[in-house]
């Protein structure tokens, strides 16, 4: 492994991500080095980690070369691996176009929860990056989320990562969601889940905390914002298959403000900005240290 290692530091409504350039695959990243880096006092920090592979390099997506030629390797702040993340596929597009590997217009992006559509806004619209997000399942069962002594009903939603969103009077009954809210039952997230708490602003308009598996509460959360969306949708009485028109919700998260639009199809985009801040080189004695 070279002695240079190049890192870039970014977010999409302030879910910031280490991201490690490595087109080869040739980076080793364990848990615990994966997690190091993503420490907010002793690493550079972050809520999870983008590894920027070729998808034909990397054994996992192999078959995904031919469709995207980019896979994002997601992983968590503390080391888990993850099937997709909303946020971060944004800032991995923007990062391929700081790079000048791809440009404005559309992309296909590999990601453990299958291959992602991103379409980089010119600038003079913007430059919002929207990514469709495929189509949410509702898996059966019922299931609840608690903080303290409150217990909410919560929607169990799918999007490539299981999510329960449960609709609250006050976002601060969330409590610090440091860690990750009691669910029942237990059978229905064997892997953990992440959750929604969800407030009303408007027609249409949402606001929302969020516990993200593997990362405790994040400033924002894309797949969580789909998954509000159309819970939130659901609950209104919005199902754009049996209506045959898009369903759009403003879903505010303490990060800023995404756009999430479910169409007839079933497929759901989500647009929000994505944004570069640093770029530098991980101190190679170190990283040996935390990835010996």
């Amino acid at each position: 492994m070279s002695t240079r290692i190049a890192f870039l530091k970014g977010h999409g409504t302030e879910n910031d991500f280490v991201i490690i350039p490595d087109p080869e695959n040739a980076i080793e990243l364990p848990p615990a080095a994966v997690a190091a880096l993503c420490d907010r006092r002793a690493g550079i920090g972050g809520d999870g980690l983008l590894h920027v592979v070729r998808s034909a390099a990397h054994p996992e997506v192999r078959h995904l070369a031919a469709e995207a030629e980019w896979f994002m390797d997601y992983r968590n702040g503390d080391g888990s691996i993850a099937e997709m993340c909303g946020n971060g596929v944004r800032v991995f597009a923007r990062y391929l176009q700081r790079a000048g590997l791809v440009g404005e217009g559309d992309l296909a992006v590999a990601t453990r929860g299958g291959v992602k559509t991103v379409h980089i806004a010119k600038a003079a619209a913007g430059g919002d990056v929207t990514v469709g997000m495929g189509k949410a399942s509702f898996p059966e069962g019922d299931v609840s989320v608690s903080v303290a002594d409150h217990q909410w009903p919560a929607r169990n939603v799918n999007m490539g990562n299981p999510h329960a969103v449960a609709f609250v009077d006050d976002l601060s009954h969330a409590g610090n969601l440091y860690d990750p809210p009691p669910f029942s039952p237990a059978s229905a997230y064997p892997d953990g889940v992440n959750v929604e708490f969800v407030v009303d602003r408007g027609p249409r308009h949402v606001a929302m905390r969020v516990h993200e598996r593997g990362a405790g509460e994040t400033r924002s959360c894309g797949t969580g914002a789909c998954a509000v969306a159309v819970a939130a949708a659901r609950r209104d009485g919005a199902d754009p298959a049996a209506t045959g028109s898009p369903v759009t919700y403003t879903v505010d998260l303490p990060g800023g403000s995404l756009v999430i639009t479910e169409r007839p199809d079933g497929e759901i985009e989500m647009t929000g900005p994505a944004v570069i801040v640093v770029e530098g080189e991980i101190d190679a004695k170190w990283f040996e240290t935390v990835n010996p």
